[in-house]
């Protein structure tokens, strides 16, 4: 095996059993570090936890052909109530500072450290109540984070934005939104929608398949040195523009917004039985990655109908290689590992 150039922290996670799968395609050696063990997997992985500094520390003195971090490891929003506000603070905060410093401390050799962030982060900033226009996200939007996975990760932000500032090591957070594969959490939404219903029309909006997000971080590797430092938005593209208008009939009438955007696919969709949301209240754009990362996403809502009018599979084979990768050993509703 060659020397290892990346590292990728919470490898047996979503995200981290997907760039270890496919970076060897881009020509990567990648090496992954997991609180579990790797279950088998063909993927070479240290056992260990992030919150350790003297484990951080170590894996850089292990492997000094280290380039780069992608840093995935986190507790995620489904551990809110079944962890404490400590453990949120020592994985996503304490870790992730352990690693800036083991990180940087190689610096220049650390080309790009990549900070997996969450579109969560925005909190209440996503949910303008009823009546009110659909909030446009983008890197301009101020978070007003909601619960402690929110709260620690903008913290975790603000560290990569002090060590990058301290140090000079290139360093990008991505806020991705959902790419999860259980079903949505909540009762309302399950009820109302087929679950790829549900996920086929948050890529309008909300959604980002797991192949693109492996791009994105690609992409992050590789413009790391040239940008320095910078926050992005990592979402499917949407087919809306950033107008009042717009905004406002996302709120009153989501359906008729879509169909005006996309007739097409929305024909396919309602052919096929499924429905339309009657309301969006935040739409995510993605065009500053897409920019200045060169990253160029496929997974799209309108490549999604275009799939299932011809009777194929709309997601990427990735995600389905990926599966359910889970949240939790013991059965908690949808977030069961």
């Amino acid at each position: 095996m060659a020397a290892p150039d990346v590292l990728v922290t919470g490898a047996c996670g979503h995200l981290g059993y997907a760039l270890m799968r496919s970076l060897p395609d881009y020509g990567y050696s990648p090496i992954g570090v997991d609180i579990l063990p790797s279950s088998g997997e063909q993927h070479h992985t240290i056992t260990g936890s992030i919150s350790d500094s003297e484990f951080c520390k170590d894996i850089f003195q292990t492997y000094p052909s280290l380039r780069y971090v992608l840093h995935t490891a986190t507790l995620h929003k489904p551990h809110v109530g079944s962890h404490s506000k400590t453990d949120f603070i020592d994985t996503n905060i304490r870790g992730t500072l352990n690693l800036l410093e083991a990180a940087s401390s190689k610096s220049p050799q650390i080309e790009a450290f990549i900070f997996t962030s969450t579109t969560s982060t925005f909190g209440k900033a996503l949910a303008p109540k009823k009546g009110e226009p659909a909030a446009w996200i983008d890197e301009q939007v101020t978070p007003v984070p909601k619960n402690i996975y929110g709260t620690t990760k903008v913290a975790a932000e603000d560290l990569c934005q002090l060590i990058q500032a301290e140090t000079r090591m290139p360093t990008i957070v991505l806020r991705t939104s959902r790419f999860f594969p259980e079903e949505d959490d909540n009762d309302a939404a399950r009820e109302e929608f087929e679950d790829d219903n549900l996920k086929v029309c948050e890529l309008l909006y909300r959604r980002v398949d797991i192949q693109d997000v492996v791009t994105a971080h690609v992409c992050a590797m590789c413009e790391a040195r040239k940008i320095g430092w910078a926050k992005y938005i990592i979402s499917a593209p949407p087919p809306f523009t950033n107008s009042p208008s717009l905004l406002k009939q996302l709120d009153t009438d989501a359906a008729e917004a879509i169909q005006r955007a996309r007739p097409e696919e929305v024909e396919i969709l309602l052919e096929r039985g499924w429905k339309l949301p009657r309301r969006l209240d935040r739409v995510y754009d993605p065009s500053k990655a897409m920019n200045e990362l060169n990253w160029m996403p496929m997974y799209t809502f309108e490549r999604a109908l275009a799939q299932i009018k011809d009777g194929r599979e709309w997601r990427s084979p990735l995600t389905l290689q990926t599966g359910k990768r889970g949240y939790h050993a013991t059965p908690t509703g949808v977030y069961t590992r």
